[in-house]
């Protein structure tokens, strides 16, 4: 037997997704190259670890025992790197996050100076709505969460990070409306919808019932980006968080449309459980977060304040 590490790594998360290509993408890798990594780990057995139905890929019973196999090894490997930058009175470990989509925009830079300063420090962040990131909190599986609105349901502590401003915004502005959109023009509009269970979808629903508007056409998308270039290309309007729209205010391509109401704002709030028992690394990010947030606002969104 003569695999790799990065042959194991890629076995393990080709089992976890059923699929050559998610695995190239939460690896960060090309599909020719797992491809190929995947092949040279299957020439070194006798029996399929994987097989082709149609077009789907599927683990066998013998692919999943090697799986579990790949599992123990990394982990070990992982073990022996900690140890080792522990013995340097280094801070080692992972630190846990789960965040709402639109964060994706927010959280890294909030990361970034912590992650460069302990490099035994590893990251496990995970991209979801606002249902799956308080399922995660709910399941203890995570350290901290990143939202816009706080859980009824839950007993949290927070710190707040930043403001959160959601705008009505479209490619152009509207040749059949005049200069500013009334409550009677929503319906001439094509409305861009996040997903059910999105804090986006709920601010912008929360607004038109509240403001008693009605929109015309619904289009319904699954991912913050995905709304972004669909207004970009011109198939409808919606009310979004403008953190993530900065490139395209500046260059023209998307422009905020003046709305009576509009801006809402909320906060951008770094949560966790009252009852969580922090791990090292959890205490040292919170103390990194509450000594440093203001300086990197500062730093990194100071073209905010001008919206």
């Amino acid at each position: 037997m003569n695999y790799t590490l990065q042959q194991l790594r890629i076995f393990k998360k080709i089992s976890e997704t059923k699929s050559i290509t998610k695995a190239s993408e939460e690896l960060h890798l090309t599909q020719p190259a797992v491809s190929i990594q995947l092949k040279k780990l299957q020439d070194q057995f006798d029996i399929p670890l994987t097989e082709v139905v149609g077009r789907q890929l599927y683990i066998t019973d013998f692919g999943y025992e090697i799986a579990e196999a790949c599992e123990r090894i990394l982990n070990e490997v992982n073990a022996i790197r900690y140890r080792s930058k522990a013995h340097k009175g280094q801070l080692v470990g992972k630190l846990r996050i789960s965040i709402v989509s639109t964060a994706k925009y927010v959280m890294p830079y909030f990361l970034s100076g912590f992650i460069r300063e302990h490099e035994g420090v590893d990251l496990h962040m995970d991209v979801t709505n606002k249902s799956g990131v308080l399922k995660s909190l709910d399941e203890n599986v995570v350290d901290f969460a990143l939202v816009s609105v706080l859980p009824d349901h839950l007993k949290v502590n927070k710190v707040t990070l930043m403001l959160n401003k959601l705008y009505l915004v479209g490619n152009q502005f509207p040749l059949e409306v005049k200069e500013k959109i009334s409550k009677s023009d929503f319906k001439k509009l094509p409305f861009i919808f996040r997903e059910r269970g999105s804090a986006t979808r709920k601010a912008m629903v929360d607004f038109l019932e509240a403001n008693g508007i009605r929109t015309g056409k619904i289009i319904e998308l699954t991912s913050n980006e995905a709304v972004k270039q669909a207004v970009i290309a011109g198939l409808g309007y919606s009310i979004m968080p403008i953190i993530g729209l900065k490139n395209e205010l500046n260059n023209g391509s998307l422009q905020i449309l003046p709305v009576k109401g509009l801006p809402i704002s909320t906060s951008w709030n770094l949560i966790w459980l009252n009852s969580k028992k922090f791990s090292p690394i959890a205490q040292a990010y919170l103390d990194y977060i509450r000594d440093e947030k203001d300086e990197v606002i500062k730093e990194k969104f100071s073209w905010y304040e001008n919206y």
